[in-house]
């Protein structure tokens, strides 16, 4: 016998009745392909009744919807806004928002603030939604008065006015969308501009409340700033009162971020300082003083008394000189006229002596006056040298004495400065407060829709058509994969993971005789097909012993020996039929044979020539070997050694021997033989060979570790299994046409 080489599927060559995953029909389509169109076509009754039904299921669902509205806003959603507020009151700067980096970010977080339930909220109250019945009656809502509370309405009324407004923001856009859809109409239109109005209302209402912190902020660190100030002059003015300090405050009339009215260290001076001050330049200028008194002193002495240009320069002087002038030519000219006696000469005479006399009294005034002004000037500047000199005594004691009041007074500036700063701020703050525009601007506003938004009657229905589809293809898969019968070709591999030796189609069993005698039949066809597919079924070709089972009876085992064995022997080969089915012989029919002796008579009878119990078949290379008369124990008779040596009698003597075998489930007899045999051909017959069963034999094969060969597939009916499986097979080539046709 045999070695038996257990060969891993890959090295099975692929014949014209297997289907394996990724080969191709002559259409082009693979295995999954032709699968699926398999199904749809078997179920094409299913598919079309599930979509009919979710179809009509719509259709019903949107006669019956009360038609609703939608109205729509659009919005503009800008990253930046103006701001009515510069550095100086009154200009206008574009304020960046901080999210104009992220716009994407940035506008989808304005998305979801409109969609909040805070907006939702300032909608209701704006439009007093929860008492109005109109409202709930737009949204299909009905309550009988007084069985809900105002508070129970009023979220009742948030949630509805939130749950019907949608937001949409197309790509590459920064206008919004905002719809609003319920059943009335004009209340849609109302509603959606009451979003986009609170929207923008309430991002106002942020900008404001954002600066009410910085204000209450600035607020507090204004209060804590003023605190500060007041201690620090309180401390000052109590140091200045213990040390004796009186220092004046002088505007200094500039500096950077100070109030009017501040002050800075250079301009505060003590009341010594400043006095000192004011006598030492008083004291400069009397020196100059006393240094022209000097001068003009010292001038005046040096010359005579009536050549002193002072004196001369007076008006008085030059008065008298002028009448002491006029008399003289009077008396001149009397004197040449008159006797020095005479009255008149003696009149001007004495005229001039008064008036000389009192020229030289208002000359030596004058002169007695600069030297006056030169002593009053001397005094005066040795007296304010005096005061200078105890005030800068003083001012150098004071110094020491101002260190401390110094510090102070710095620490006193700057809290000042501090405060001051603080104050200008909070000043513009609440300048700015609520005065910055919004970065949301209306487009359109929505206007009262005309024609209804849904119920949509061809969207619905594509939308079931699509969901009908869905569930029936569903439900053909679920189906499928729950479906362990083996129906097609490819379920073979997929199902039992066996290879694909032959499909043989169903046939009558009026037409089963006549179609085996007949070589040009499909089913004959068939059969040879299968032949070739058991000439390389292994690496060493034809199984010298071929045992041919099934998992259950009737499933055209013991036909698919006897066509085997016949198409064997027509190619030649000499073949041996053995009936090893001793429960239910059927062998010894088909060859009109008697089953007198046969296998059963070898077996038990230890002496007995194996060639005396085969019998030709009246066809050439065939001969058969009937069951025999039935044994009270077929198991055991195949399970004995003699079994195994009757094979090996028979192998001797022919190519090929095929052994037919009773069904594997329920039954010792199939195992038994499979382990004693070359090659092992499983049956299984379309449309009813469960999965189940089939592996549950498989199981039992298997346990022996024999060489399973293939399956071949028989009663296999393309049309029933809605699959063009006949014209790939060449089933409709098989039939011949007359010369005629």
């Amino acid at each position: 016998m045999a070695t038996l080489l257990n060969q891993p599927d890959d090295d099975l060559l692929p014949n014209a009745g297997s289907s394996i995953d990724g080969y191709y029909d002559g259409n082009g389509l693979s295995a999954t392909t032709r699968h699926i169109l398999t199904l749809i076509r078997r179920n094409v009754l299913l598919i079309s009744t599930i979509i009919a039904a979710i179809v009509a299921i719509a259709v019903v669902y949107t006669m019956l919807q009360t038609p609703r509205f939608t109205a729509t806003t659009s919005v503009q959603i800008n990253t930046q806004s103006d701001q009515i507020l510069g550095d100086q009151l009154g200009d206008k700067s574009s304020v960046s928002s901080d999210e104009t980096f992220d716009v994407d970010r940035f506008l989808n977080t304005q998305l979801e603030i409109l969609r909040s339930r805070s907006l939702a909220e300032r909608v209701e109250r704006r439009l007093n939604l929860g008492s109005d019945t109109r409202f709930f009656a737009a949204m299909n809502v009905k309550f009988g008065e007084g069985k809900m509370s105002g508070q129970a309405s009023r979220k009742l009324a948030i949630d509805l006015a939130r749950g019907n407004m949608s937001v949409d923001l197309p790509r590459e856009t920064k206008i919004a969308q905002i719809s609003f859809t319920s059943t009335d109409p004009a209340y849609s239109a109302k509603i959606a501009n009451a979003f986009a109005e609170e929207f923008i209302q309430s991002n106002l209402q942020r900008r404001y409340d954002s600066s009410a912190y910085a204000r209450a902020f600035v607020s507090q660190q204004m209060d804590e700033a003023r605190v500060r100030l007041e201690n620090s002059e309180r401390e000052l003015n109590s140091y200045a009162r213990q040390a004796g300090l009186i220092r004046s405050r002088i505007s200094s009339g500039s500096g950077s971020g100070s109030g009017e009215g501040s002050s800075s260290d250079s301009g505060a001076a003590s009341v010594t300082l400043s006095s000192l001050g004011q006598i030492n330049e008083a004291a400069n200028r009397a020196k100059a003083a006393l240094t022209e008194a000097e001068s003009r002193w010292q001038a005046e002495n040096s010359v005579p008394l009536m050549q002193s240009q002072t004196v001369l320069g007076n008006g008085t002087v030059q008065q008298l000189l002028t009448q002491k002038a006029a008399l003289e030519s009077q008396l001149q000219a009397q004197k040449t006229r008159y006797l020095p006696d005479h009255p008149s000469v003696r009149a001007l005479e004495a005229q001039l002596a008064a008036i000389s006399t009192q020229l030289r009294s208002v000359a030596q005034g004058i002169r007695n006056g600069v030297r006056s002004d030169y002593q009053s000037a001397r005094d005066t500047e040795a007296r304010l040298r005096e005061q200078v000199n105890s005030l800068q005594g003083e001012t150098m004691t004071e110094q020491d004495r101002s260190v401390r009041y110094n510090t102070l007074a710095r620490e006193a500036d700057t809290n000042r400065q501090l405060y001051d700063g603080l104050l200008q701020r909070f000043r513009e703050l609440n300048a700015a407060a609520g005065i910055s525009s919004s970065n949301v601007a209306v487009i359109d506003t929505a206007q009262v829709p005309g024609s209804p938004s849904s119920p949509n009657l061809m969207k619905n229905v594509g939308i079931a058509a699509v969901l009908g589809m869905a569930l029936a293809f569903a439900v053909v898969f679920l189906r499928d994969q729950l479906d362990d019968r083996v129906r097609m070709p490819e379920d073979v591999e997929a199902k039992v993971n066996l290879p694909l030796l032959g499909v043989i189609p169903k046939e009558t069993e009026d037409d089963l005789a006549s179609q085996l005698a007949d070589p040009k039949s499909p089913l004959s066809e068939a059969y040879s097909s299968l032949r070739g597919s058991l000439m390389y079924s292994t690496t060493e070709g034809l199984p010298h012993i071929l045992l041919i089972t099934s998992s259950q009876q009737s499933e055209g085992k013991s036909t698919t020996s006897f066509a085997t064995a016949r198409a064997l022997s027509r190619v030649g080969k000499k073949v041996l039929l053995v009936d090893a089915d001793m429960r239910r012989p059927s062998l010894h029919h088909r060859v009109s044979l008697p089953n007198e002796s046969g296998l059963s008579t070898l077996l038990t009878s230890p002496g007995m020539d194996v060639s005396s119990v085969i019998n030709p078949t009246g066809e050439e290379n065939l001969f058969v070997v009937t069951a025999g008369p039935h044994p009270p124990s077929p198991s055991e008779l195949l399970a004995s050694p003699r079994m195994a040596l009757i094979l090996e009698e028979f192998a001797k003597n022919f190519d090929a021997v095929v052994v037919d075998s009773p069904p594997v489930l329920g039954l010792a007899d199939a195992p038994v033989l499979s382990a004693i045999v070359d090659g092992v051909a499983f049956v299984i017959e379309a449309e009813s060979g469960q999965r189940g069963a089939v592996k549950a034999a498989l199981r039992r094969l298997r346990a022996m570790k024999p060489q399973l060969v293939g399956a071949i597939l028989t009663k296999f009916d393309p049309k029933k299994s809605a699959n063009r499986y006949s014209s790939y097979y060449g089933y409709e080539y098989y039939r011949y046409k007359s010369d005629e046709a």
